[in-house]
């Protein structure tokens, strides 16, 4: 089968610690807004999925295999797309690398939150 990666630029790595299911999906706040049918789809796909995050299971399997009806199903695609988690093209499912995190730091003098490109320039010598 051709697979074509939604998303070939966010494509998952294993992460550093043991398993796909990477601790930052909680610590960095990723899933806080999505409620349980997500976080029970996420966990579904990360076990189902290949190794580049791909899984083609049908709407109807999933309902099943998760007990959820198929608007809880709709719901929960959605908040993982809204949290760039997933991408989906019907019937192709790709879960997402991380979202890098956004380090900000706080000028001392400022008080003023600046980013760590514009830390790094300042200190290199460029203007911040």
């Amino acid at each position: 089968m051709n697979k074509k990666l939604p998303a070939p630029e966010r494509l998952r790595q294993i992460p550093s610690q043991f398993s796909w299911i990477d601790q930052q999906l909680v610590r960095g706040g990723h899933l806080r807004d999505c409620d349980p049918s997500a976080w029970a789809l996420y966990l579904f796909l990360a076990t189902v999925s290949d190794s580049q995050g791909l899984s083609y299971y049908s709407d109807a399997s999933v309902t099943r295999l998760l007990g959820m009806d198929a608007l809880q199903l709709s719901g929960a695609r959605q908040q993982l797309a809204a949290a760039r988690l997933l991408a989906y093209q019907k019937p192709l499912y790709q879960l997402l690398g991380l979202p890098a995190a956004q380090a900000v730091a706080v000028g001392a003098r400022s008080g003023q939150a600046r980013s760590v490109g514009e830390l790094l320039r300042q200190i290199a010598g460029g203007a911040a």
